[in-house]
């Protein structure tokens, strides 16, 4: 079982680089987090309030969090499966949520990889995605914490996508 943890502030090219590495080795998938709210389905498993409390009652979920006026919750279960079948990738966007999903997942290696841009250039990518909460994002990017251990460093303003997905794939297999 291996896994990719993409970590970042939005618009710092998680979907991006996903798609890039997808493209490049159809094995790396995105794992779709559940988000329970309005805006954007894409990428997300939806579900009702009632099916996280019954996750969350069970012991499965690790982690949960709260932005843009919707929760998004990494489940246990759905996570251990995407791992046995596909090179997992995982976006993230605060600190404690990577050791949480390396812990809840001692079988697995990952590979955790920073990605990062200035805020102008976030504020600019936002601004194109036309969301309507600039604000709301522009206040996370600020909130978002480095991630000073983490096995690779990209500032996808520097980087292409494409170029950011080989550099991700040439690192070494056995990474955490």
């Amino acid at each position: 079982m291996r896994g990719v943890i993409l970590y970042g502030p939005p618009a710092s090219g998680k979907d991006t680089v996903t798609k890039a590495l997808h493209k490049i080795d159809p094995s790396y998938q995105l794992f779709p987090r559940i988000k329970i709210g309005s805006g954007r389905t894409t990428g997300y498993r939806m579900v009702s309030g009632e099916v996280a409390d019954a996750l969350r009652a069970r012991g499965d979920i690790v982690w949960e969090n709260a932005r843009y006026s919707s929760r998004y919750l990494i489940d246990r279960p759905h996570l251990l499966a995407h791992l046995g079948q596909f090179y997992t990738v995982v976006h993230l966007g605060q600190v404690p949520a990577v050791a949480e999903v390396v812990r809840a997942t001692p079988d697995a290696t990952w590979h955790v990889v920073f990605l990062w841009c200035p805020r102008d250039v976030a504020a600019t990518r936002i601004r194109a995605r036309a969301t309507g909460d600039d604000s709301a994002r522009l206040a996370a990017w600020d909130a978002t914490e480095p991630l000073p251990d983490a096995d690779l460093f990209l500032d996808t303003s520097l980087v292409s996508a494409e170029d950011a997905a080989r550099q991700i794939m040439s690192f070494p297999r056995n990474a955490r």
